[in-house]
């Protein structure tokens, strides 16, 4: 008799995974090229195979008892813009909504800013009205949008994608709309009020837009797979981490399909090992997926993929560009890690195609991969095993360049980069969110993992990772055991009491219904529903998912939630219930989904080679000779071993699947579980190497220049999560930074251009007026004639001290926009202001906190001073507070790296980062010339710049002294935003991705004026010299 199979399929860009599960619990894996001239399509190809199904023999569907895809035939159509020609229709007024969009820059310090291409090739706008409650304000003129959608398709655009203003209150003028675009001879119809049925217009176009553009694309490779397999039950996972029939599987759901069976995936080798958390860490070729995982899958409702923002529920992924094929450079002082990849064609040099030194290069050449155990399916010709010479080859040319001491060393520096740009992303999911990641472990799967792993759990404080047996496979695994699942949401905005309880229930009565119809409409048996309400704060744009229950609990589970992710709640403010959502999820299992554990058997791994039930590439049954595997600037004897003779065995040691291999190092022991689960645990602590300070190691430069980043977005994600204003936590109008014991801006994560030049100088105003600090201090200050900018903006300082020191030795300080801090009118940006006092209060470096004790009545008493003071002392103390939480997570951060390196090491590789800014400045300033500028202001005044450049020596004088005289009005500008702006120009001149810091001022020779409008003195009003002069 016949034997059934499941087959679980994740088609990436570059190879199709597949697993096929025989109902005996035989299995077999396979991983091909996803574009290949030998087969039309990679998925259908592989099922043949392992089905037996000769060329020009019909697909054997009756064999098949369920087919379950991810695919990223959506991502792709994004990333190379081959989506169908759709037709953007909008309210008449709002056609170019999204060109404008929500005027956000990717780059910040890009001068040829491009503009993000629309996925629409045209748009129209329709002749009608909504109120903001859902009324009709005009009624849609049907006629004159009939002629335009006709006159549309006739142009060919074959896609319409449907937003009206309000729409999601009343769907009445959209669906009448859609109706004409399909008699006009639309192909596909997408209107907002399905697709996206919430609040907020721009996302909700946006996302429509992305739907109409690739739902057809998508239909049509469902179309062709679904004939190919003759109808055998064929389901597609979603970016939410359920599945869906074939016919109901949609461009907005598909974006992160693949990965998405990544998370599920180890979700379920979290259950299975008995861990409560963990963190998932996805390295292929191109990119490192990194997701994390405690007790449920974690969503997030918004993403921006290849350039598109699209709203819609999605698995929460971080993505950074470092893989296996990441190719690795020298920009002459800084050893570099992608972001740009070799791709499969011509690959890693050691593929013998002619590529580019690699990551997969480096792990190569220490010992971390072994050619032996791969399919001997590289060189020109494809019949070639990997070539470690071409990869040594390749590494000795960027080892010679850099002054490595040998080539392994340079491969090790090119790894410990990549492992750090991969532990940053990994802390974005966790540490920045509130979660400590030392309390997780680790589920290494994808191709290159299993080389690093235990790196980037060192890197996280992280002692345990785990190897599943689908390692190289864990996202087609995962999709397998995904589930059909119906997810549907609606708009609510009420307040969170009895009746807006009841409101809400009521709605999702209506939301639940769909959500159960949905299943039965894909065949499904009815199962488990999820109701959830997303709720916020009055007048905060983040909300937080609750689960629907009695009122009390409701608010408590959102107070619980939000004190974790933010660390506060407001007790006195009202919170809204934003939206609903109900998801219905099949039960019982379809399919044999669900399971955490999988028949034992190892399949074919082989790329293009015919179905065999055991891999063409036989790994080591037992110890078969040693790797000379590289360490910590030594070479050790590691020995080989298969997984499946593994039992318990220390490192070094490689360990050998079929379709992976796990570099084991040296102070950590790997254990194997009877479902072939490799459990890795960590014996000792990491070694450190020994750095030298007499000059800049490439690598080690690189290294600490991304680590202090990391201590300022650290900081940043921190003051985003805590702050009660909108201006920070919404607006984003903060900034924060590290400096040097002389104030020296160190690293600076770039949010407000005028805040990045300036805070150096508020640090050192605290210095000068504070000569005795102590460990647990902290100052706010926001005096323009002091480092200040305009009194709104207020900056928080903490020095920072090395063991047994008496002085600092850092700064961190964090600088946030309040809301309100006095002045003659609400928000304290009058528009006529004569003198600073009618701006609001200044602080002058005042102590806020001594000995960690928060002085709140001196604060107080600060804010209420002068004659028009704060109008929200309350909110003004809260976000000092959040400030201050910023100050420390970047406090604690430096001081792990004191305890990490020394803090000597840090302190000097502080100055070397600084030096190869100013190097980069230099450069620059090389290719200018002298120049004079005038600009005249609208207010009265002018600015005058002379610059003066010495090419040889590369530096300039910028020399404002020509400036008009200190203003009447508040369009003054204080020194430390001319120092901005100036450290702004220049960094926008180096094309490059150098660090941000003082080091890019040392070439500026800048000059001001006493007493004139870019050096004003007190009393004078600057509060726009903040926001217009510069």
């Amino acid at each position: 008799m016949d034997r059934l199979w499941r087959f679980w399929i994740d088609r990436g860009g570059t190879f199709t995974d597949v697993i096929g599960q025989a109902d005996d619990g035989e299995e077999v894996s396979l991983k091909l090229l996803s574009s290949s001239p030998a087969y039309e399509d990679a998925a259908v190809e592989a099922m043949r195979r392992v089905l037996g199904a000769g060329p020009g023999e019909a697909f054997p569907a009756h064999r098949v008892e369920a087919i379950k895809m991810g695919t990223t035939v959506a991502t792709n159509a994004l990333l190379e813009r081959r989506g169908a020609r759709t037709l953007f229709v909008a309210t008449q007024g709002f056609a170019d909504a999204l060109i404008i969009g929500d005027q956000s820059r990717p780059d910040l310090f890009a001068l040829n800013i491009v503009r993000p291409e629309p996925l629409y090739s045209g748009a129209v706008e329709a002749r009608e009205r909504l109120a903001a409650d859902g009324a009709v304000v005009a009624d849609l003129d049907r006629d004159d949008l009939a002629a335009k959608l006709k006159a549309a398709v006739a142009q060919g655009y074959t896609a319409a994608a449907i937003a009206f203003l309000h729409a999601d209150l009343n769907p009445a003028h959209e669906i009448a709309a859609g109706a004409l675009a399909r008699a006009a001879g639309f192909e596909f119809v997408a209107l907002s009020h399905e697709v996206s049925p919430l609040p907020r217009y721009i996302p909700r176009a946006e996302t429509t837009v992305a739907d109409a553009y690739l739902t057809p694309v998508l239909r049509a490779y469902v179309d062709k797979v679904a004939g190919a397999v003759a109808g055998a039950p064929l389901y597609f996972m979603t970016s939410a981490g359920g599945l869906v029939r074939a016919s109901a599987f949609r461009g907005r759901d598909a974006v992160v399909s693949g990965p998405a069976g990544g998370v599920v995936g180890v979700a379920n080798t979290a259950r299975a090992a008995k861990v409560q958390q963990a963190l998932g860490f996805d390295m292929g070729g191109t990119s490192t997926d990194v997701c994390r995982y405690a007790g449920r899958l974690e969503r997030r409702d918004t993403a921006t993929i290849a350039g598109v923002k699209l709203r819609s529920p999605m698995l929460d992924v971080e993505t950074v560009a470092a893989g296996g094929g990441s190719i690795l450079f020298f920009d002459g002082l800084r050893a570099r890690v992608g972001p740009h990849s070799a791709g499969a064609n011509p690959g890693p040099a050691a593929y013998g195609r002619g590529g580019p030194a690699t990551v997969t290069d480096a792990n190569l050449v220490l010992g971390r991969l072994d050619p032996r155990f791969f399919p001997a399916i590289f060189g020109p010709t494809a019949d070639a095993p990997l070539d470690i010479k071409a990869a040594r080859a390749a590494l000795s040319e960027l080892a010679d360049a850099m002054g490595a001491s040998s080539v392994e060393a340079a491969a090790e520096g090119f790894v410990a980069i990549a492992v750090e740009q991969t532990a940053q992303a990994v802390r974005r999911i966790s540490t920045e969110r509130g979660f400590d990641p030392r309390g997780h472990a680790l589920v290494a799967f994808g191709g290159a993992a299993g080389q690093v792993g235990c790196q980037v759990a060192e890197a996280l404080g992280v002692d345990e990772v785990l190897c599943p047996r689908h390692g190289s496979v864990l996202s087609a695994w995962g999709i397998g055991q995904a589930r059909v699942t119906a997810l549907r949401q609606a708009g609510l905005d009420a307040d969170l009491d009895g009746d807006g309880l009841a409101r809400a229930a009521a709605l999702l009565e209506g939301v639940e219904a769909e959500a159960r119809q949905a299943l039965a409409d894909q065949g499904a048996d009815d199962g488990q529903v999820t109701r959830i309400l997303r709720l916020r704060y009055d007048g905060a744009d983040s909300e937080l998912p609750t689960a629907l229950g009695p009122l009390a609990e409701v608010k408590g589970a959102f107070e619980t939630a939000h004190r974790r992710l933010f660390g506060f709640v407001e007790s006195d403010r009202t919170i809204i219930i934003a939206s609903v959502e109900a998801e219905a999820v099949a039960l019982p299992p379809l399919h044999g989904e669900g399971q955490v554990g999988l028949p034992a058997g190892v399949g074919n791994t082989g790329h293009t080679s015919p179905p065999v039930r055991r891999s063409a590439v036989h790994p080591p049954h037992e110890r078969e000779g040693d790797v000379a595997m590289f360490a910590h600037g030594e070479a050790a004897s590691a020995p080989i071993v298969a997984a499946d003779a593994l039992t318990v065995l220390d490192g070094p040691a490689l360990i050998v699947r079929p379709d992976t291999q796990i570099a084991l190092p040296l102070g950590w022991r790997a254990t194997a579980q009877a479902d072939g689960l490799i459990r890795l645990t960590r014996a000792g602590g990491a070694q450190v190497r020994a750095i030298a300070l007499d000059r800049p190691d490439p690598i080690t430069l690189e290294l600490f220049n991304r680590r202090f980043m990391g201590v300022a977005e650290a900081m940043g994600a921190a003051l985003e999560r805590t702050a009660h204003s909108v201006n920070i936590k919404e607006r984003l109008d903060f900034s924060c930074a590290l400096f040097d014991a002389d104030g020296g801006l160190v690293a600076n994560a770039p949010h407000m251009p005028v805040h990045l030049g300036s805070m150096g100088a508020s640090v050192r105003a605290v210095r000068d007026r504070h000569p005795t600090l102590s460990p647990g201090d902290a100052f706010a200050l926001n005096n323009p004639y002091a480092g200040g900018t305009h009194l709104p903006d207020i900056t928080v300082v903490m020095p920072v001290f090395m063991p047994g020191e008496a002085s600092a030795a850092f700064y961190v300080a964090a600088r946030g926009h309040h809301a309100d801090v006095g002045g003659v009118q609400p928000g304290s940006m009058p528009p006529f202001s004569k003198t600073i006092d009618e701006e609001g209060v200044m602080l002058d470096a005042i102590p806020i906190m001594r000995g960690g004790g928060f002085l709140e009545a001196d604060a107080r008493i600060a804010l209420g001073a002068g004659p028009w003071p704060s109008r929200a002392p309350d909110r003004n103390i809260a976000d000092l507070k959040a400030q201050i939480a910023a100050c420390q997570a970047g406090a604690a951060a430096v001081a792990g790296m004191i305890d990490g390196f020394g803090g000597e090491v840090v302190a000097a590789y502080m100055t070397f980062v600084q030096q190869n800014a100013t190097a980069s400045v230099r450069r620059a300033i090389g290719k200018l010339s002298n120049g004079e500028a005038r600009v005249p202001m609208d207010g009265g005044g002018q600015i005058v710049v002379v610059t003066t450049v010495d090419a040889a020596k590369g530096e300039a004088t910028l020399d404002f002294r020509q400036s008009a005289d200190q203003l009447s009005s508040n369009f003054n500008a204080p020194s430390a935003i001319v120092d901005a702006a100036a450290l702004y120009v220049f960094r926008t001149l180096v094309d490059d991705d150098i660090p941000l810091n003082s080091g890019c001022l040392a070439p500026l020779n800048i000059l001001t004026r006493p007493g004139s409008m870019l050096a004003p003195a007190p009393p004078a009003a600057v509060v726009a010299g903040n926001v217009e002069t510069s």
